[in-house]
C-alpha cells in the first residue's frame, strides 16, 4: 500500500525535476491568484478577470515573437497590453454613455483577436498553443522567480489594503465619504489582477489563468460566507487542484493546464451538490427539517 502511494503521489516529484518545478510554480500561483479572485467575485467582477486575461494576449504574443520564451519580454508586453486595455476602457466609459463592462468587453475582444492574429501570421500553431495554454512542465528559474515575486507582492498589498478593499466591496460610497483610499485601492487591486494573470499565463496559459483565479473563489462560496474562510478555502482548493492536476497529467498523459482547471471544475460541481452553506443537499435537508 505504501509503495503504491509512493508511486502515485510522491515519485513523480521525487524523480523528475520538471514536475517539482511545476508544483512549486502552481503552488505559488495558488497562494495569490485565488485571493484576488475572491475580491473580484465579491465585486461582481468575475468576468472582468476573464476580460483582462485575454487583454494581455497581444503584448505577451509580441514579447514571445521578439524574444522567444523570455519571461521578461512576455511579462512586460502582457503588463503593458493589460494596463492599456484597462485604462482605455475606463477612459471610454467616462467620456461616453457606454458602461465600463461593455467598453471593457469591446477592448478585450479586440485585444484577443489582435493577439491571435499576431501569433498566427508571424508564428506557428505550436506558438499559439503555448501562449494560450501555457507550459507548466517547462517552468524555468526566471518564471519561478516571477511567480514568487508576484505572490509576495500580492500578499503584501492585500494585507496593506485589506480594509479599504473590503469596504469598497460592501459600500464604495461610504468608503469615498470617509477615506481617500478608494481610488488607490481600486487601481492597486486592478494592477494585482493583471500581474496575477500574467504570472498565471506563464504557468498555465492565458486561457487557463483566469480559471485558477475565479473557480476557487466561486467554489468556496458554497461552503462559507465569511471572508476570512473564503480566502483560506479558495487557496486550499487551488493548491489541491494544482497537485491533483499535475498527477493526473503525469499518470494519464493529459495536458497539464486543462487537467488543473478540470479538477477545479469537479470541486465546483461537488460543492454545488454538497456545499455546507448553499449546496443542494443541505438545502433539501434544511427544508425537510423545517417541514418536520
Amino acid at each position: 500500500m505504501l509503495a503504491l502511494l509512493w508511486q502515485w503521489l510522491i515519485e513523480p516529484f521525487a524523480e523528475f525535476d520538471f514536475m517539482l518545478r511545476a508544483l512549486a510554480g502552481c503552488i505559488a500561483l495558488s497562494l495569490s491568484a485565488p485571493l484576488v479572485g475572491v475580491f473580484l467575485m465579491l465585486r461582481r467582477m468575475s468576468l472582468t478577470g476573464d476580460a483582462m486575461a485575454h487583454a494581455i494576449l497581444p503584448g505577451a504574443a509580441l514579447g514571445y515573437l521578439v524574444a522567444g520564451l523570455s519571461v521578461e519580454a512576455m511579462t512586460i508586453g502582457g503588463l503593458l497590453a493589460g494596463g492599456l486595455v484597462v485604462i482605455l476602457s475606463g477612459f471610454v466609459a467616462r467620456l461616453t454613455e457606454s458602461g465600463e463592462d461593455s467598453s471593457l468587453a469591446a477592448f478585450y475582444l479586440i485585444s484577443m483577436a489582435l493577439g491571435v492574429m499576431i501569433i498566427s501570421v508571424n508564428g506557428s500553431s505550436v506558438d499559439l498553443l503555448h501562449v494560450l495554454f501555457g507550459s507548466a512542465l517547462a517552468l524555468n528559474d526566471a518564471a519561478l522567480w516571477l511567480l514568487g515575486s508576484v505572490t509576495s507582492l500580492t500578499l503584501l498589498l492585500l494585507a496593506l489594503l485589506y480594509r479599504p478593499l473590503v469596504m469598497e466591496c460592501l459600500d464604495p460610497d461610504f468608503l469615498g465619504s470617509v477615506s481617500r483610499m478608494g481610488p488607490v485601492a481600486h487601481i492597486a487591486f486592478l494592477l494585482l489582477a493583471v500581474l496575477n494573470l500574467i504570472a498565471g499565463f506563464h504557468a498555465i496559459g492565458t486561457l487557463m489563468a483566469v480559471g485558477i483565479m475565479i473557480l476557487p473563489a466561486i467554489t468556496a462560496r458554497y461552503w462559507t460566507n465569511r471572508l476570512s474562510h473564503l480566502l483560506m478555502i479558495s487557496v486550499v482548493l487551488a493548491m489541491f487542484s494544482s497537485l491533483a492536476g499535475l498527477l493526473v497529467s503525469y499518470h494519464l498523459g493529459w495536458p497539464t493546464s486543462p487537467a488543473i482547471i478540470l479538477t477545479l471544475g469537479v470541486c465546483y460541481f461537488l460543492s454545488i451538490i454538497a456545499g455546507h452553506r448553499s449546496g443542494l443537499l443541505w438545502r433539501y435537508v434544511r427544508r425537510a427539517h423545517l417541514q418536520a
